[in-house]
């Protein structure tokens, strides 16, 4: 049972949204958690509590430690690859293809905002879709490598010239990849109001779009489960999970927009 008080603020967020110009959605890991894809930094179940991220999820532990390296992504992969959206993604794809949201940036790997059906997915740290051998360049698909792993190998290797894969992801030590940044840079600057969901706002430099979308003056809604440092300069703090929150912002959008026409 959703508290009241909940539901009234999503239904200001559906009255804000509706008489928005230009909508843009700004996603981390606490969407996806419904899909059976931990996040990294909540309490007690966040894979930052039970890893440290320059030990395994950096550069340089692909490079010196892969075995290490892959005793994090393995599973984390597998569960990404295996997932499936839900009703959070599925509710973003539909207000997309009602043109009421125009983007979605997201710091996830997981491909699942592609899967439920949206267009224009900004994807600020890579994909788990491909792998890229980083000595002959070799592309290798998700399906290849989990294939791989399911017939008992632990480290994925190229094809061609037989060294370790790396996912085309962003690692810690990494920079973004400049074209994504761009073009979510561009969005930012185009938006009167974006809608946060599912990110703790604490991993640089991804966390700083939503800062430079409030310094601007767009509206800021923010849905996660635990507070986030943006929360004092947003409009709307949405403290419920995200497989609950959107499909009845959907319905409530729905609502004003049937009410307005």
């Amino acid at each position: 049972m959703i508290d009241q008080i909940i539901i009234q603020q999503v239904k200001h967020t559906a009255q804000l949204i509706s008489n928005a110009r230009y909508v843009v959605v700004f996603t981390g890991a606490g969407i996806s958690t419904s899909s059976g894809i931990p996040d990294f930094r909540s309490e007690r179940k966040g894979l930052w509590q039970r890893y440290d991220p320059m030990q395994v999820a950096s550069l340089t532990a692909f490079h010196h430690t892969p075995d290490i390296f892959y005793d994090w992504f393995r599973p984390l992969f597998q569960s990404s690859y295996q997932a499936q959206p839900n009703a959070a993604h599925l509710g973003l794809a539909k207000l997309e293809q009602s043109h009421i949201i125009r983007s979605v940036i997201t710091q996830n790997i997981d491909t699942l905002h592609q899967k439920s059906g949206s267009q224009k997915v900004i994807e600020l740290h890579g994909s788990a879709l491909t792998f890229t051998c980083p000595v002959c360049g070799v592309i290798t698909s998700a399906e290849q490598v989990f294939n791989s792993f399911s017939s008992g190998k632990s480290i994925p290797l190229c094809l061609k010239c037989e060294k370790i894969l790396k996912p085309d992801i962003i690692l810690f030590e990494e920079p973004l990849p400049m074209d994504a940044w761009q073009i979510a840079e561009i969005e930012t600057r185009k938006a009167d109001l974006m809608l946060v969901i599912g990110s703790s706002l604490e991993v640089y430099p991804a966390s700083t779009i939503p800062y430079s979308a409030a310094q601007k003056g767009s509206r800021i809604i923010i849905n996660n489960l635990s507070p986030t440092p943006l929360d004092k300069q947003a409009d709307v703090v949405i403290p419920l999970d995200a497989a609950q929150f959107v499909p009845l912002l959907v319905d409530f959008v729905n609502q004003e927009i049937k009410e307005n026409s």
